[in-house]
């Protein structure tokens, strides 16, 4: 038999002091409603128009094989698909994309635009993915395509950053992860170089990377001076995301 219940339970000694609420992160997506953002969604798609242009202007003018083994091209076709998964998200009021991925999208076409403004844009004979040997002239396919490439494109991508996008999503531990894919990128441009003939075409795609001329160790060294110049940028990134104002007013 068990013991009879009673009818009455004894009160519980109060607890001593004020109890204290342990402080916890609620994410803002879980107090704040999703909201639409049409001009959001309708800049993206045209970013990644822009982008796309630009990778079908060179397709149609070179070989593909080798067009889309730029490095700016691949970040072309990257930042167009980020933008296109984005502006769906902004039309759908869903969450964004990772930061991780967004921030890289966003330095890769940055990085391209900078090394091609900076080391390509000016070189004899004049840097061409299709193989030209004279500058191109304004407003003809080639020049439209770089134009569209190292310009627009960039240009459009800071600018949804910095108006579009609320600040302090990019971390200083998201940097090492994005150097994957250059420190990747020179692995494939080099192998891709020896695979190939002596003479051939476009063997090395970038000057600053040609072993022909500048031999291993010179390429090597260059490699290592840009990869610590896209660090040095990657960084300067997430240090300017947080100390930027917040131009959307929500952290969503």
């Amino acid at each position: 038999m068990t013991a009879p219940i009673p009818r009455e339970i004894p009160d519980l000694p109060a607890v001593p002091g004020t109890p204290v609420l342990l402080p916890g992160h609620v994410p803002a997506t879980a107090v704040v409603a999703p909201a639409r953002r049409p001009l959001t969604a309708v800049f993206r798609l045209a970013t990644a128009a822009l982008a796309s242009a630009g990778v079908a202007l060179e397709l149609l003018l070179g070989s593909p094989g080798q067009i889309l083994s730029y490095f700016g091209i691949q970040a072309a076709i990257l930042l167009t698909l980020v933008s296109l998964a984005s502006a769906r998200r902004a039309w759908q009021a869903s969450r964004p994309l990772s930061s991780s991925l967004t921030g890289a999208a966003l330095l890769y076409i940055v990085i391209s635009a900078l090394v091609y403004h900076l080391l390509l844009g000016h070189t004899d004979p004049p840097f061409s993915m299709t193989g030209a040997t004279h500058p191109p002239v304004a407003w003809h396919p080639q020049w439209l395509a770089l134009q569209l490439l190292y310009t627009a494109a960039p240009g459009a991508a800071l600018v949804d950053w910095l108006i579009l996008t609320p600040p302090g999503r990019l971390h200083l531990r998201q940097t090492a992860g994005w150097m994957l894919y250059p420190l990747a990128y020179l692995v494939f441009s080099l192998t891709r170089a020896e695979l190939l003939l002596p003479g051939t075409p476009a063997r090395y795609l970038y000057p600053f990377l040609d072993a022909e001329q500048h031999g291993y160790r010179g390429t090597l060294a260059n490699a290592l001076l840009l990869g610590l110049a896209f660090y040095t940028l990657a960084v300067l990134l997430v240090a300017l995301d947080h100390t930027r104002p917040n131009p959307v007013g929500r952290r969503p």
